[in-house]
């Protein structure tokens, strides 16, 4: 009883250290995308690039790691969920939180997925993956982290001046300018809304297929290819074409991109589906303001993009 005490305490010190690492890692991933969009890229490309990458990065610890809980066949259901996960994980929250960064700042990018805690315990809670109990004190405790993220993104939303977090904007502020500023920057935390939600429900849904089929590394692979695939789709039927954007991003940004978001990015988001279907996704939404800080204190010591409230 001894041992599995202390096995059950290591675990949660592995959960909890990896996802305050995890969070600092996706900080770093979030100012580096900003920094490659403002240079032209193609938000659709960023996405193809970095899920075939991820996909690729996945498959051979996937194989060796998780072929024997592999079924024998793959139900519609599971198929289903797979890709229902491909679009909202993959295309759809990812193109609505790089339009969103694009319009806004890594720091309230990184803010607004602070919100999901508050959707996913709704949404947990209705399909029984959380319990909600008003006499348990971890049930009022989820409840209270639930607030204080909703509380903190909705802060960083609202208060933050888009014209003062832009040191180039604030050298030449003229009125006109700075009506199409706080028009974009509306716009930007709306589609960051609407990702929020998309994040919800599909993060919702990952911990729901791990019941079925517990092998997420597997998962990952299969999900970010298919992802990859519907968005490449997409850029084609939107643009006619499948490119990448500016001339400016060059062969070295393009291996960062891959780099990053197949190898590092995509170990974070392993490690995360994993904590989900070890303790619940309410858990691992709520170290999101985690990220929010290493965001905002990349964004001032690489960009100069500073925090401040009003102008």
């Amino acid at each position: 009883m001894v041992q599995g005490a202390d096995g059950g305490s290591s675990t949660s010190k592995l959960v909890v250290g990896g996802l305050l690492a995890a969070q600092c890692i996706l900080a770093g991933y979030v100012v580096f995308v900003d920094h490659v969009l403002d240079l032209g890229a193609n938000p659709l490309a960023v996405i193809v690039l970095g899920a075939v990458a991820s996909s690729l990065f996945f498959l051979p610890f996937a194989v060796a790691l998780e072929r024997k809980k592999w079924p024998s066949k793959i139900s519609r259901t599971l198929l289903a969920q797979f890709v229902l996960i491909a679009l909202g994980g993959t295309t759809v929250f990812q193109e609505l939180m790089l339009l969103g960064l694009k319009k806004t700042t890594p720091a309230i990018a990184s803010a607004m997925p602070n919100l999901s805690p508050g959707l996913i315990f709704i949404v947990a809670a209705c399909f029984r993956l959380e319990k909600f109990d008003k006499a348990c004190k971890y049930t009022r405790a989820k409840i209270l982290g639930t607030l204080v993220c909703l509380v903190g993104a909705m802060a960083m939303s609202f208060l933050q001046s888009p014209v003062s977090s832009s040191p180039q904007l604030t050298a030449n502020s003229e009125p006109a300018a700075a009506d199409g500023t706080y028009y974009d920057w509306i716009l930007g935390c709306s589609y960051l809304f609407l990702a929020v939600v998309v994040l919800s429900l599909y993060t919702v849904l990952q911990a729901a297929t791990l019941v079925s089929f517990p092998a997420p590394l597997t998962m990952c692979s299969i999900t970010s290819m298919m992802g990859a695939v519907f968005t490449a789709i997409l850029q084609f039927i939107v643009e006619g074409k499948i490119d990448i954007g500016s001339p400016r991003i060059d062969l070295m940004i393009i291996s960062g991109i891959v780099l990053m978001g197949g190898g590092v990015v995509g170990g974070c988001v392993v490690f995360q589906t994993w904590c989900i279907g070890k303790r619940g996704p309410l858990l691992v939404s709520i170290f999101g303001p985690v990220q929010t800080v290493c965001s905002a204190l990349f964004s001032a010591l690489l960009f100069g993009q500073i925090v401040s409230l009003g102008r």
